[in-house]
């Protein structure tokens, strides 16, 4: 009898304890329908890991190629139109009657309808942006209505269409591979790596031992044990996934870390916001990514995580090695799909801590606000600024540049990520002219990335608020940005050229353009890529002599304009 009990007790200490994640809403399956008119095949899928935001949908491909032509994925109507020089370039929002709503990204030009209410839309607001709510009765789409053509407009790198599903009650993105798209995929994802990271100390204050996985068959991954020098620790993953036919790394959906058996800590990518987006940098090992190394992602929630992606099953993430016996390590990783993989290890504490030299600087804590004071700089850290706990340093020195009026600040590191922004507060050597002290900015720098914001002054002190750590100083910018013809000299005949165009350069590199009037009448120029400015012509320029003026201003407020004449 006490045999019997004894392998009852073995066998139930064998059983893996299932994670038990929220269930999932019941998706329509086969509502929506494939955008395009080409087979399905994903560039990127939705929570892959770019730099400082999670990817909100999935990026189709178009046959390397723009002007494909885009559909209605269901019945709804046109809500909402997008144009900005970066991020979605044109897109498309359509509200459908289940509550979701369908975005479509990139674009080219819209259908007919569509182009002629944004090109009247702009004209009446004299604005090539556009972020215009549009009345429900105006254009209502049916499943497979032709909306737009596919491009290459904003942020994006190459043509593709990006497409979004979304919560129209609070927009919060849902994972399209969610709702049965026609994907195939029978292919498991890989695991590459495992990081283990010493959680006696702050996550941006070490480099994690980094542990390579080997694969044993298909599915199925192994380290030799590892022994540690910390009692308490947690783990991060290299893991990528693809789908059948294709080459391309895509994040994965799913992983959960567990111990002895146990499910510890898992998270999914089922729905998140943009306004959680950032908080991507408090997913993956910042300090890592920025310093070139690969993507690792967590399998412990920072403190400093609010709206995560995690469920908790039994703690953080963080696992208790103080007993010194080994511990069975298995991470489970999985596609929307379903196809998983396992890696699999032991980790033990030797009982020998290293010591650590305490870092230079003033401690800073997530979910409290904090300040450092000196007599020329202060810094605020806000609540929701910090992930972990870290020591931020502050070193002041003196620049040569006669433009600059005040010490240099380097303040932390740029390994060191931020949600929130800091409010930084420099005071000068001098106090400038009052010519001078419209014209002041706040420079940040590293390396070679460079960032001016205009300053506030309060009591003799400027401030500007900042998302990234590095070195600050005042600057007084009294130079106007420059504003460029493209492909024309003034006084050119255009007559045989379809559009005119123009860029704009600034010693700072920060700029807009206010107005572009032709004729003294304002004029439409699209700015769907980058820094130049393009104008086809239309009915609003016919054959003779015209007069183009473009006015611009620079983040200090210095202002340019600039005329040009030209014939047709």
């Amino acid at each position: 009898m006490l045999m019997l009990r004894l392998l009852v007790c073995f066998i139930l200490l064998s059983v893996t304890v299932t994670a038990q994640f929220p269930d999932l809403p019941d998706y329509p399956k086969g509502y929506f329908r494939n955008p395009l008119n080409v087979e399905i095949s994903l560039s990127g899928n939705f929570g892959e890991l770019r730099p400082n935001h999670y990817h909100m949908g999935l990026d189709l491909k178009t046959l390397r190629r723009e002007n494909l032509q885009v559909f209605a994925a269901a019945d709804g109507y046109v809500s909402r139109i997008k144009i900005e020089p970066g991020g979605f370039g044109r897109a498309i929002y359509i509200n459908h009657p289940n509550g979701i709503t369908s975005v479509y990204c990139h674009l080219n030009d819209f259908n007919q309808s569509l182009e002629k209410w944004v090109k009247n839309k702009q004209y009446e607001l004299e604005s090539w942006s556009l972020n215009e709510e549009v009345p429900a009765g105006n254009f209502p789409v049916k499943k497979g209505e032709f909306l737009a053509y596919s491009g290459n407009t904003g942020g994006s790198q190459a043509p593709h269409l990006h497409f979004e599903l979304r919560r129209t009650s609070d927009e919060v993105n849902l994972n399209p591979m969610l709702f049965s798209f026609p994907i195939t995929d029978n292919t498991r994802p890989a695991i590459l790596r495992l990081a283990i990271y010493d959680r006696t100390k702050s996550i941006y204050e070490q480099s994690p031992r980094i542990v390579p996985f080997a694969a044993k068959a298909t599915g199925s991954y192994s380290a030799a044990p590892i022994t540690v020098n910390s009692p308490r620790v947690s783990l991060g993953i290299t893991s990528y996934d693809t789908h059948t036919g294709s080459t391309n790394l895509n994040g994965i959906y799913e992983a959960v870390l567990y111990d002895n058996n146990n499910p510890v800590v898992g998270f999914r990518m089922d729905a998140i916001s943009y306004d959680a987006t950032r908080y991507l940098n408090a997913h993956i090992d910042y300090r890592t990514k920025s310093n070139g190394g690969a993507y690792l992602q967590h399998l412990s929630e920072l403190p400093g995580y609010l709206h995560s992606i995690y469920t908790k099953f039994k703690g953080d993430g963080v696992l208790d090695l103080s007993d010194q016996q080994p511990h069975e390590i298995k991470i489970v990783v999985k596609d929307a799909y379903g196809n998983s993989s396992t890696a699999i290890t032991t980790i033990r504490y030797n009982g020998s801590p290293v010591a650590y030299a305490p870092p230079t600087g003033k401690r800073f804590y997530p979910l409290m606000v904090d300040v450092f004071e000196s007599d020329d700089c202060e810094f605020i850290i806000g609540e929701r600024t910090l992930y972990d706990s870290v020591t931020i340093a502050h070193k002041r020195s003196l620049s040569s540049l006669p433009t600059v009026i005040s010490a240099v600040h380097t303040i932390g590191a740029t390994h060191i990520p931020m949600q929130d922004a800091m409010a930084v507060r420099i005071k000068p050597i001098s106090e400038p002219e009052p010519s001078q002290r419209e014209r002041v900015v706040m420079q940040r720098f590293a390396g070679t990335k460079k960032d001016v914001m205009k300053v506030s002054w309060q009591n003799g002190w400027a401030m500007a608020g900042f998302r990234e750590f590095g070195s600050f100083q005042l600057v007084v910018d009294s130079e106007p940005p420059q504003i460029l013809p493209v492909g024309f000299t003034d006084g050119a005949n255009l007559a045989k050229s379809p559009r005119i165009s123009f860029t704009v350069k600034d010693n700072f590199d920060k700029w807009k353009v206010l107005r572009t009037e032709l004729d003294g009448k304002w004029i439409r120029f699209t700015n769907d890529k980058g820094r130049y400015f393009h104008y086809r012509f239309d009915e609003n320029c016919g054959e003779g002599d015209h007069i183009l003026k473009v006015i611009a201003i620079d983040e200090a407020g210095n202002q340019a304009e600039k005329t040009f004449r030209f014939s047709r």
